[in-house]
Formats: C-alpha cells, structure tokens, sequence
C-alpha cells in the first residue's frame, strides 16, 4: 500500500489527480483523483500500486498539463520517483501552473543592454552590462530597488554554455505574485580573466588577484552610471549584491569593502576556499541598519562547501553586530549540486527574503 499525502499552499477549487508511468502519464483521470481533506491538503492510497517497468514515478496535476506543479523558481519540477512505492509520503506543491509557459507574458521584464562594451577603468577592460527591468517600468514613474549580479552570460540566456538561472522567467514568476519590483543589474563575467577578476587576493595559483580593482569598478563606476541612467532608489537600503561560486566570493569582498553601497548580499555557494583570507575581513565590516545576507550551499557540491558558509556565517555574527544590524539567513540542500539551474531554484527565495 502506498499513501501519498500533498500540501499545497497555493490552492483554488480546481481537483487535484496523480498521473505519472503507472498510468501512462494519463491526466484527469478519476481513478486517480485525490481526495481534498481540507484546503492546501490531498491524499491518496493505491491499495494496489500498478507495476511499472522501471522505478516508480509520478507527479501532481489540477486537471491537466497545462496545470502541472511548478517548482519555487516557477518551472515543472523533476519527476518524482522512488524505487519502492509503498508506505506513507508527504509531499509539497508550492505551486501550480497557470499559464503555457508557467506565468503570465505580461510579467515578463523588459530587457536591455546598456553597452555591449561597457568601460571598465579599473581594469582598463570592457564588458557587456545588461539591465532586466520590471515590467511596469516603461508605463510607470516609479523608483526601484537594484541588484548587481555577476556572471550575465549565465542569468538569462538559453545559450549559456553551463546553464541558467533563468531570471528573466523567474522575475515575471516573481512580478506576477507581486514580489519582483527591483531591477537586476547582469554584469558578464571576465571569460579567461574571470578567476582574477573576482579573486580578492593574490595567490600562487593564479597570480595576481584583480577583486578590489573589480569591486571598485561595481560601486565606483557602474552603480552610478545605472543611476544616471535609470529610476533607481540609489541609497544602500535598496541595493543588492550577488552572485554564485567566484561571483559569490567576490560578492561577499565587495559587500564588506563598500558597506555604505550595498545592503542586500545574496551569495549562492561561494568559492570561500578560495581566499581564506576573506573569514577575517568583518573586523572592517561595521554594517548600517538593515544589512541582510541570504547564503546557501548544497551538500553535493564538493567537501567542505556547507562547513565554510557556516563558518562566514559565524565569522560575521561574532562581531557583536546588533541582530538589528544584520540579518543572516542560512539555506542548505544535502542534494544541491554546484550548478546554474540549482541556483536559479534558489533566486526567488532569496529575492523575496532580500527584498521584502
């Protein structure tokens, strides 16, 4: 006998059924309706589970394809499975399709490109800078908060050679719930010179790092031109920072180093082996009022991963920081892999934790 029990908190009248290859993927059908308990609550029991060719896999449907469950980032999730089906199972659905591509086109951020070659003094470099506004930005008067992240090629685009966070998508997710009213600043990365780029330090292994010269270029350079040149709330309570791997460390460098320009860290696995150094710059770090950092790292990323974002962790709240100063929020998965997509899951959370 196999239980599985579904919570959803975002609910509507529509029924809820199981389809998955024990039933040939087959939606709406009524012999696996699942029952409603209560609002956000389901349940069904196989009796008998059908027997399936391969490992057993299912997943959740309000009728149709066209209402399938969605993950956070508001994309269809990986099929569920298991190798055994039997016993009692709790799942969650945070959300469900509404729409053919999983939110509503008229969210969708308008895209620009400031400058295919953007100058970069500090580094006497240029480089593609990209800005994702919000939807409503052309028909409104209104000013918005920032965030500057790292790596564009890998934020937005299809093409990207490692994968995407899928931004654009997940900020018109965001924007249609009400929740993605900022402006996401998408600076590429260095290509070749990305390691020294976003290395705060020199080391033999990569010779001399360029991450102070970079970090300058962020608060320095490109901050005001965007500024200049769009309707940003300028101030540090409304600007973010981030990035993921070496975007994340040098995030972090950045974030310590110029504390009156940003205010909002969002820092996905970051390389802190990289530069141990880095665990002992928050004796310079005197955070203003509403400093907030959002950190996550996933267990199958490599040795050590989780064990150092802690560590920064306690290395910034041992200052004796006032908890009215700074705000840190700790996210692990045990299964999360160092990749694009696993971060791109996690922007929303982070997005709405930063930006709320």
């Amino acid at each position: 006998m196999l239980t599985l029990e579904l919570f959803t908190p975002d609910d509507d009248a529509r029924p809820v059924f199981v389809t998955g290859n024990f039933n040939g993927w087959t939606t709406r059908d009524e012999q696996y309706k699942m029952q409603k308990i209560k609002d956000g609550h389901y349940q069904y029991t196989f009796q008998s589970v059908p027997p399936t060719v391969e490992k057993f896999e299912y997943k959740y449907v309000k009728g149709g394809w066209e209402a399938e469950e969605l993950a956070p980032n508001g994309f269809p999730p990986a099929n569920r499975s298991m190798e055994i089906p039997r016993g009692k199972v709790n799942d969650v659905v945070p959300r469900w399709k509404q729409h053919a591509q999983g939110y509503d086109p008229q969210f969708y951020p308008d895209i620009q490109i400031v400058s295919k070659r953007f100058n970069v003094p500090q580094l006497r470099r240029r480089r593609r800078i990209s800005v994702l506004l919000p939807w409503d930005y052309a028909t409104s008067t209104k000013r918005y908060p920032v965030l500057y992240l790292q790596d564009g090629q890998n934020l937005f685009e299809d093409t990207a050679p490692f994968g995407t966070w899928a931004v654009d998508r997940q900020l018109a997710a965001l924007s249609q719930r009400g929740k993605g009213g900022f402006i996401v600043v998408a600076i590429d990365h260095g290509g070749s010179e990305r390691v020294r780029e976003f290395s705060p330090y020199d080391s033999q292994r990569w010779g001399d790092g360029l991450g102070q010269e970079y970090a300058q270029f962020l608060a320095e350079t490109l901050k005001p031109h965007i500024d200049e040149h769009f309707r940003t709330l300028p101030d540090r309570a409304h600007t973010g920072i981030g990035g993921s791997s070496m975007g994340g460390l040098i995030s972090i460098y950045a974030g310590i180093f110029f504390p009156h320009v940003f205010s909002k860290f969002m820092i996905f696995s970051p390389s802190l082996w990289a530069a141990p150094k880095v665990y002992f710059e928050p004796v310079r770090f005197s955070p203003y009022s509403n400093t907030k950092i959002y950190l996550y790292a996933g267990g199958k990323e490599g040795a050590g991963v989780i064990t150092n974002v802690r560590r920064f962790k306690e290395s910034m709240e041992t200052r004796g920081f006032d908890p009215a100063q700074l705000q840190i929020m700790l996210k692990t998965d045990p299964q999360g892999r160092h990749t694009e997509d696993r971060w791109g899951i996690e922007f929303p959370k982070a997005a709405e934790w930063l930006f709320e």
